[in-house]
């Protein structure tokens, strides 16, 4: 295998962290150094002999720093490839030494333009030119030369020099090269978003005139949603921290495709809450959900009692750390996935015998999910839209009957809309103020989910309240909610016969509340 022994070494960096240990490591082999502005000045602080990129070129920094390696000695040094005798005729002619490795970052344009109230000129300072450009010659020419763009390789590479006495082998190269080209692919992704967002006079638009995406392979998957298809599951490069994306799986098997779509699903449902809670999810709807006021194993039981028939083989996500005693019960039937904040000990002990349950400890549950963009794949395409984040405060409902919810009732109409928005549509919800009834999801008809939502329920649905992620479209929905004992209906409205609707409430003395906006999730 080759190796290449590194002699010369340009480093230019803006995150500096651990730059002058691994710069002193590299010393160690007798290299020496480029450099430029702070960079510069900080090895040179720590005692290392370093020529000014400014002086080797025999050209000044000028322009606020923004020509300073853009030169001949730098790129020809990078891009010669060693065993062409005519590239290496035309830089001994030219006084155009080779140049071994190259240490580099980028200006922080993604930082700089989550920043509130970042202007277009602040942006567009960001935008890093020489790096990039360093970084793309020297990944091209891998054979020869190492680029290190991510301070977590200092350390490997340093181990890997130390035992090749001074070199680095073409195999690092070239992983480091794809790594390299990942990175100037993500930041010039990045400046395309964000400036065609932006219009000629200056408006942000919601959405890029192109969208350019980047993820990261986390793990190739046993198969898809079903065996004969293979999957992999991909991070993004900053994922929102309380996700599935960041998850630490403390035991279990791998987890599977459908395992970390229902885990999402669970997680985003059980993050509405900011009382204990507990989700049972199946197939991407929940068949359980409650809250408590006090721990969380009381909101566990509301859970299951919602239908402990689905919930064999579910997903369960709790929004406090799992005790010991919760343990035990969770341990009590089959699961795939438990999802919570944290274990403590104890309970990892007890639900350690169950080998195949895949536990997830996710940093805690945030009430507030980034708005950013929710992508489905078209054949030819993709459909995006922001995330559903809404959170509505039900109490500015409209109330539309003669009846206004008593006190109770909008307890359990908040918590009902705050679950039915995580329900496939047609969706609709029987529940109390602290636990689900029943579900009806999925159906071509909205009074089917009526019906199949109280033929579900395992409790009585006499004294609930129901949700319905849209409108009625005839009243034959809130009859047969009535006979269900429904008191009180939470709905967006806006059908051609919400008067009927209204009158059939009225007729059953039922409340209801008209939101203005529906929860359609398909």
């Amino acid at each position: 295998m080759a190796i290449n022994i590194i002699k010369r070494v340009l480093v230019s960096v803006t995150d500096k962290t651990g730059v002058l240990e691994f710069a002193k490591g590299l010393a160690a082999h007798g290299v020496e150094f480029l450099s430029t502005g702070g960079t510069a000045a900080l090895l040179r602080k720590g005692g290392l002999p370093v020529t000014e990129v400014s002086d080797y070129t025999g050209f000044p920094e000028m322009m606020d720093g923004r020509i300073k390696t853009l030169h001949p000695l730098i790129h020809g040094g990078l891009l010669a490839v060693r065993d062409d005798a005519s590239h290496m005729e035309a830089a001994a002619r030219h006084g155009i030494k080779p140049i071994d490795m190259v240490v580099v970052n980028l200006y922080r344009f993604e930082e700089t333009v989550k920043r509130e109230g970042v202007t277009l000129a602040e942006a567009v300072e960001n935008i890093d030119i020489g790096g990039p450009s360093m970084i793309r010659a020297a990944a091209k020419n891998y054979r020869y030369v190492t680029v290190v763009t991510d301070p977590a390789d200092y350390e490997p590479i340093l181990r890997e020099m130390g035992e090749t006495k001074g070199g680095v082998t073409e195999e690092t190269n070239f992983r480091l090269a794809v790594k390299a080209f990942q990175l100037t692919a993500r930041y010039d992704g990045a400046i395309s978003n964000y400036l065609g967002r932006l219009t000629p006079s200056g408006e942000t638009r919601p959405f890029p005139s192109a969208l350019t995406l980047q993820v990261t392979l986390a793990q190739e998957l046993r198969y898809g949603e079903n065996p004969h298809q293979r999957a992999a599951f991909y991070r993004e490069h900053d994922p929102f921290p309380a996700s599935v994306a960041n998850a630490r799986q403390l035991q279990g098997k791998e987890l599977s495709y459908n395992n970390i779509m229902d885990s999402d699903a669970a997680w985003q449902a059980v993050s509405e809450f900011d009382r204990p809670a507990v989700v049972i999810m199946k197939h991407a709807n929940p068949c359980g959900a409650a809250v408590s006021e006090g721990d969380i194993l009381t909101a566990y039981r509301r859970a299951l009692e919602t239908d402990p028939v689905s919930a064999f083989g579910g997903i369960v996500a709790l929004n406090r750390p799992v005790d010991a005693e919760t343990a035990r019960e969770l341990a009590s039937i089959f699961l795939e996935v438990i999802i919570a904040p944290a274990f403590e000990p104890e309970a990892l002990a007890i639900l350690g015998d169950k080998k195949n349950v895949r536990l997830l400890e996710i940093p805690a549950a945030s009430s507030v999910f980034p708005q950013d963009y929710d992508l489905r794949r078209v054949v030819g395409g993709i459909l995006v839209q922001e995330r559903d984040t809404d959170r509505l405060d039900i109490r500015q409902a409209a109330v539309v009957t003669k009846r206004a919810p008593t006190k109770e009732e909008y307890e359990a109409l908040d918590f009902a809309w705050r679950v039915v928005k995580h329900v496939k549509s047609n969706a609709i919800v029987y529940a109390t103020k602290d636990r689900l009834v029943g579900v009806g999801a999925g159906q071509m008809s909205r009074v089917d989910s009526v019906k199949i939502g109280r033929m579900k329920a395992v409790l009585p649905t006499e004294g609930t309240v129901l949700a319905s992620d849209a409108f009625f479209p005839f009243r034959d929905g809130v009859d047969m909610a009535a006979e269900a004992g429904v008191t009180a209906i939470i709905q967006p409205g806006g059908s051609v016969r919400d008067k009927e609707v209204i009158e059939a409430a009225d007729e059953h003395g039922m409340a209801m509340i008209f939101t203005g906006r529906r929860h359609f999730k398909h």
